[in-house]
């Protein structure tokens, strides 16, 4: 196990009614002005909207509405988003909605007190070093990016998606209420949690030693998120599926499964690039191109036992590694596929043949993904294709 450091400042308020807590939870941040974010309209169309407004007013906290935030978020939005912050002097930022909202809520927070480009934090160009507190209500439960320090923005102009870091982006309160996920489309349910899964296969899957208190927190998120997922889908109004799976959404990704040890993360990586090419859902992607890229990485006598041990603790498989490591593939594919209904290959999406070789590029660009196996432009491009 590797040396680390552990903080997670963000106050969560879990459960029914707890949206009784945001505006004390902004006073105590001491806003006055709020910059309310939120994506599509579904909020409005849920009735959580007027529900938030009346407890700013109740607490006679102003706020400036900007809504519109897309999926895959945008920088152009993030651009115009931090604007506004500047011109009606917010104080703080409230993210409504799923983890595309608050990753622009994050990127805005931090946008406000830099006077170059916003997209410099993603490309390292310039470092986080300020922003504006950020509050978030969740309406998804996916990317865990409410305790977390990170956030992914897509750019439009130049076709990539790529995260950004700052300890300071971490939410400072968070209100996770199991009821405003009951309205969520299927579709959105199921990519959830293959999001929140593939968040533990990245740090599941790791070259460092002796990690096996890490490793047995990654199996029990994931395997909640296997228990708890069908029952979401077939009773969108299950309150305990809903908590359980937004509570693993949280705990998938908010670094205490990563603590003494490195990750992989080449999923992700991969995966972003094919979102930047045609906007596919995130989960969509990870669910399709995890079970490829699990094949593939089960090369060698110790990464195959990994794999396998995946399959003993959370499938219950039996036999030998290399019988459980491929049935530990099969079993994650048809998961996705025949219990959670999303898609199971690229074409199904709308990739062809030349996309992928640009997925492929593009994710290299920088150089070989992953820790637990390095993965080089061809080796990607052997995966998108077995994922085709």
């Amino acid at each position: 196990m590797l040396n680390f450091s552990y903080h997670v400042p963000t106050k969560v308020y879990f459960g029914r009614g707890q949206l009784e807590r945001l505006g004390p939870a902004l006073k105590d941040l001491g806003s006055r002005r709020v910059l309310l974010l939120y994506g599509g309209g579904s909020i409005k169309r849920s009735g959580l909207y007027d529900q938030v407004v009346a407890a700013l007013g109740e607490h006679g906290i102003g706020f400036v509405d900007v809504g519109g935030v897309q999926p895959n978020p945008r920088v152009s939005h993030v651009r115009a988003a931090a604007a506004a912050c500047r011109r009606e002097k917010v104080d703080a930022v409230l993210a409504v909605g799923g983890g595309s909202v608050i990753d622009e809520g994050k990127a805005v927070a931090a946008a406000v007190f830099y006077d170059g480009d916003p997209w410099d934090f993603c490309v390292g160009r310039a470092r986080v070093e300020r922003a504006l507190p950020l509050g978030t209500v969740l309406t998804l439960a996916a990317t865990g990016s409410e305790m977390n320090a990170g956030a992914v923005i897509s750019n439009d102009e130049t076709r990539e998606k790529l995260p950004m870091f700052g300890a300071c982006l971490k939410p400072r309160f968070s209100i996770l209420d199991p009821t405003f996920t009951f309205t969520l489309p299927p579709v959105q349910t199921a990519a959830g949690v293959a999001d929140i899964i593939s968040h533990c296969f990245e740090q599941y899957f790791s070259p460092t030693p002796a990690t096996y208190l890490a490793d047995r927190l990654a199996e029990a998120v994931i395997a909640t998120c296997v228990a708890f997922g069908p029952q979401a889908l077939a009773r969108p109004d299950d309150y305990d599926a809903r908590a359980e799976l937004m509570w693993a959404s949280s705990w998938g990704l908010n670094d205490l499964l990563s603590c003494g040890k490195e990750g992989d993360w080449a999923v992700h990586m991969v995966e972003h690039e094919l979102s930047a090419l045609n906007d596919l859902s995130h989960g969509v992607g990870l669910a399709i191109l995890t079970p490829a890229w699990m094949r593939f990485v089960a090369d060698t006598p110790a990464r195959v036992a990994k794999v396998a041990a995946y399959g003993r603790n959370v499938w219950r498989l039996d036999g030998t590694d290399d019988d459980v490591a491929r049935a530990a593939a099969d079993k994650t594919a048809s998961f996705f596929v025949d219990a959670m209904k999303l898609p199971g290959t690229l074409k199904e999406v709308g990739f062809g043949a030349a996309d992928l070789k640009v997925a492929a590029k593009q994710a290299t660009r920088f150089g070989p993904l992953g820790r637990f196996r390095k993965l080089n432009e061809g080796d990607v491009l052997t995966i998108l294709r077995a994922a085709a």
